[in-house]
């Protein structure tokens, strides 16, 4: 759909070069996106595929696709001579690197021009000034723009860490030199945290970069982070696409995005971008490429590193200025000059891009696995064909109903993005583009993002990199219904039901004497709320009336209208002339309700059921809490007690990497160990027990 808002900027689409070949060294949604515009560029692709991704979505985009080797990173995407040897066989004229893997690998783009293949990102010395971050610093400074204080030299040891940092200043940020993504950074605290974070970073970075340089620098408490697009050709054109707000993240890792920020004024905007273009100039900057900088409450801002690729939060960019990113990218890298100049560039409306990741918000995010059992995003392009002014919805994806997410990449589903006139407009799209969206056979994070989206700071647009600690500090449990969604849900669950009897009355009827009637006056429970509900068909319509008990307020009525008919796990009914959808499963006198961020319990009963519910016992769940349980499937990198230990409340019990990502399970009060039941390089499934305490 983002294609549709490009035209004016695109040169020479549909033009046929099918003497051209565009190999994709990456897989997931940033190989199918890349695939999109080399297909309207009229440019032939090449995927190459792992053993886990053999069946994968951009395996069958592509107009050819090679084997490369096992399904660990290690053993297949991150390995050059594979990647070379395929692009030998296809005849690939150029390669486009996406993000992660081999992106920012400045022995690969070597490598490729070597081979006389076009590399389609940066030139060697900006992969190489900017991939490292501390020669990037040292270059920033040069240039004239505002730095982080910290240590820029190398750090041997978890002992010289802590030495630094007391020379710097808690609280610190540990990171790896050549990381990326969140991995391979650690806040620290105090000294204690200093060493594990070392650790941590360390092994992180090794694993997930090949790279474990460590570096130590000032972490400013309650930040933005706020970067910038730029855009650079070889001709020494250098221009940038003004900024996208990233503040809201997880384990450093961003979660949702947008552009532009709310947080900018015009005149902070302008500097940030002179300083941008100044950094990406000293390093004859030649193509597309994110300056990203952190800035304090105050509108200060200070340079936190470059990325010299694709950013994955790039449609938030092309969606409010109308540029193609990739296709650009592609253009520059076969020599062309920069059609665009800064003037060019303008901001319409406003973009949000939510990422959904295979995790349980419920547990931590802890990450998770398995088959897409159903799998359907929610319909592209305006959400409503009728109007102009309408929103934008947009869904870069790698991934389709039946198909499976590995443990050996990176737990991303999708990047939902909506566009408005403005942000109240796009985070309203949004609401409803998660609310449309399903998702089922793995555990997925649309609950959180929804919650997200409806929580008062967010709209406020008072966020910091902190949001997500400060406003979930015990973790996602889960948002509280607001009345009016919960009056809604009780009566829609009450339709339902009634169509689920009327189902059932119709075939009864069939034999005589066994006919059913369809209740029309229920009691609803939700959650803690009850609700006295009665209902008729009028004109098509139902018209719903509904009143609380213990609540003094006069009975409501509402008109509903749905197209719902049982074993739909989406429910889509118009509630007094407004959209209203929410997920339902049928469970025991009624539904288990899902509702951004809200999972409740809906029960639907006549009058006497009601008052027998009310005599039943309540389950009580087995206790746990002598037990440390595997929250995710994964690897043991470490136990770090032993049988017999008394342990302290927040003590390092052990270390499980999943998805490249170390998680330090910790001890939640004090106890002895008891009994150990894994150890270092176990497999362990999700709610394995390694260990027990006395």
């Amino acid at each position: 759909m983002f294609i549709q808002l490009i035209e004016q900027n695109t040169i020479g689409r549909g033009k046929k070069n099918n003497d051209k070949k565009i190999l994709i060294a990456n897989r997931g949604e940033i190989a199918c996106r890349v695939i999109k515009t080399a297909k309207l560029m009229g440019i032939s692709t090449v995927a190459v595929y792992s053993d886990a991704d053999k069946n994968a979505l951009h395996v069958s985009m592509a107009d050819e696709a090679v084997y490369i080797g096992a399904s660990a990173a290690s053993e297949s995407y991150l390995v050059m001579d594979k990647i070379l040897a395929a692009i030998a066989d296809t005849g690939a004229d150029a390669v486009h690197p996406g993000y992660g893997f081999l992106s920012e690998n400045k022995a690969f783009a070597l490598a490729l021009e070597a081979a006389g293949v076009v590399f389609i990102g940066p030139n060697v010395v900006a992969i190489e000034a900017m991939g490292d971050k501390i020669a990037s610093k040292k270059l920033a400074i040069k240039a004239g723009v505002s730095c982080v204080p910290g240590h820029m030299g190398l750090i041997e040891d978890a002992d010289e860490a802590v030495k630094i940092a007391n020379k710097v200043g808690y609280p610190v940020m540990i990171k790896a030199s050549a990381g990326g993504g969140g991995k391979g950074m650690r806040v620290a605290y105090t000294d204690e945290e200093a060493r594990e974070g070392f650790a941590s970073s360390k092994n992180e970075a090794k694993s997930a970069f090949g790279d474990d340089r460590i570096f130590i620098e000032k972490f400013i408490e309650g930040p933005r982070h706020i970067e910038i697009q730029v855009l650079g050709d070889k001709h020494g054109n250098i221009i940038h696409l003004n900024e996208r707000e990233c503040s809201i993240q997880r384990r450093n890792q961003k979660v949702i995005e947008e552009a532009p920020s709310p947080f900018l004024d015009a005149a902070t905007r302008e500097a940030m971008g002179a300083e941008a273009i100044a950094l990406a100039a000293i390093v004859d900057y030649d193509s597309a490429g994110t300056v990203e900088f952190i800035v304090d409450k105050d509108k200060n801002f200070y340079f936190l590193e470059m990325n010299t690729r694709l950013q994955v939060e790039h449609p938030v960019t092309e969606l409010i200025t109308g540029v193609d990113l990739v296709e650009h990218m592609i253009r520059v890298a076969s020599g062309e000059k920069l059609k665009l100049k800064q003037k060019d560039i303008k901001l319409t409306g406003w973009a949000i891009e939510s990422r959904i990741y295979a995790e349980d918000p419920y547990r931590n995010f802890l990450p998770s696995i398995g088959r897409l059992s159903r799998y359907r995003p929610p319909v592209e392009g305006k959400t409503d064909d009728n109007n102009e002014e309408s929103a934008i919805v947009r869904n870069d994806t790698g991934v389709y109903e039946g198909g499976e997410i590995s443990m050996y990449y990176d737990p991303m589903i999708a990047k939902l993005c909506t566009w408005g006139e403005d942000r109240g407009m796009a985070t309203e799209a949004m609401k409803q583009a998660l609310d449309n969206f399903e998702i089922v056979g793995v555990g997925h994070n649309i609950p959180f993002l929804s919650a997200v989206m409806e929580h008062d700071r967010f709209m406020r647009g008072d966020l910091t990199t902190n949001y997500i600690a400060e406003e979930f500090p015990d973790g996602f449990v889960g948002h509280p219904l607001n009345p009016g969604h919960a009056r809604a849900i009780a009566s829609c669950c009450t339709l339902m039901a009634q169509f689920l009897a009327a189902r059932a009355a119709t075939a009864s009827g069939i034999l005589p004497g066994h006919a059913r009637s369809v209740p029309t006056h229920v009691i609803v429970d939700v959650g803690e709320r009850t609700y006295d509900i009665s209902t008729e068909k009028t004109n098509g319509l139902y018209l719903v009336t509904s009143s609380e008990d213990g609540s003094d307020k006069a009975a409501v009525e509402l008109e509903i209208s749905s197209g719902w008919t049982p074993g739909q796990p989406l429910v889509k009914a118009i509630v007094d002339n407004k959209d209203f959808t929410f997920a339902a499963k049928p469970i025991p006198q009624g539904y288990m309700v899902y509702y951004r961020g809200s999972t409740v319990e809906v029960n639907v009963r006549i009058h006497a059921h009601a008052e027998l519910a009310k005599l039943m016992p309540e389950k009580i769940l087995p206790d746990t809490s002598n037990l440390l349980l595997c929250p995710m499937p994964g690897v043991i990198v470490s136990v770090l007690v032993k049988e017999g230990d008394e342990v302290q409340d927040g003590q390092a019990l052990a270390v499980v990497e999943a998805m490249k990502m170390e998680n330090t399970l910790r001890a939640e009060k004090k106890a002895v160990v008891s009994k150990v039941n894994a150890k270092a390089g176990d497999n362990l499934a999700v709610d394995a027990v390694i260990m027990e305490f006395g």
